[in-house]
């Protein structure tokens, strides 16, 4: 038999959701920083077309997991209350 779902302490759970939207803020900067660096040609193992490319490639990326994920995890939490 499966074992109920024991009740979580909504703090505790609001707690860990802002947590884990900080932490997608965090790496999206780190993220977006990285790409820059790699724009400004500042890596040996990735220079000229390639990587302003690439750089292009991780800023976006992380100004997408920097703005729009931590919202789509908001409307997630949001449906989904602690119980």
């Amino acid at each position: 038999m499966i074992a109920p779902i024991p009740p979580s302490d909504p703090d505790k759970v609001a707690r860990q959701r802002h947590f884990a939207i900080s932490l997608f803020r965090l790496s999206g900067a780190f993220i977006v920083m990285f790409g820059f660096l790699a724009i400004m040609q500042r890596f040996s193992w990735v220079q000229g077309t390639k990587a302003k490319a690439f750089g292009t490639i991780m800023v976006l990326t992380g100004l997408f997991q920097f703005v729009l994920v931590p919202r789509l995890l908001l409307a997630l939490f949001r449906k989904r209350p602690p119980q």
